[in-house]
């Protein structure tokens, strides 16, 4: 079995003040109201857990799971929903949760799929953002860390479905 060379990019706490942060800005900007939050299965579900338990509003959680089919670092920018969210957005403050954006396919098709559904606001949140990569133009809203390139593993992010249990974020230098 191929193991690759890793390093730490991203420490444990690096990631939970970053969670912390956008928590804060999540919790205050939606002050007094209610937060639909959507992970986008299944990288996300570990930054999706640290974060709604931090938002200091009331939360209803969703979830929604995505494939983009290509290489394996690399979309293809042909996006299929393989599970659907189940509750009504209809008039609803939405936040989608994304680990993390690189060419942008995936998660612009998921907004615009769900922009349809009549949200009162639907916004994004990343905990990774590698916007040098983007190949469509889409802006998250909340942004964690913004990175260059590189392929990283760890915190929910895989490399054929393994290492998303690291607590720390890895690039990993023989991808």
């Amino acid at each position: 079995m191929f193991e690759p060379e890793m390093k730490i990019l991203y420490t444990r706490e690096t990631i939970a003040t970053e969670v912390r942060r956008l928590a804060a800005e999540i919790s205050t900007e939606f002050s007094g109201e209610e937060v639909l939050m959507i992970c986008v299965l299944k990288g996300s579900f570990l930054f999706f857990a640290d974060l709604v338990r931090e938002i200091t509003i009331p939360v209803v959680v969703d979830f929604v799971r995505v494939a983009s089919y290509g290489s394996e670092t690399q979309s293809s920018g042909i996006v299929e929903i393989r599970k659907d969210v189940e509750l009504s957005l209809k008039n609803q403050n939405v936040i989608i949760v994304e680990d993390i954006i690189d060419s942008g396919y995936t998660i612009e098709t998921l907004y615009h799929r769900l922009q349809q559904r009549s949200p009162k606001v639907l916004k994004v949140c990343t905990l990774i953002d590698k916007s040098r990569r983007r190949e469509v133009d889409f802006t998250p809203d909340y942004v964690g860390v913004s990175m260059e390139d590189g392929f990283i593993v760890g915190y929910g992010l895989d490399l054929d479905e393994r290492y998303r249990n690291l607590c720390e974020i890895y690039l990993v230098e023989n991808a």
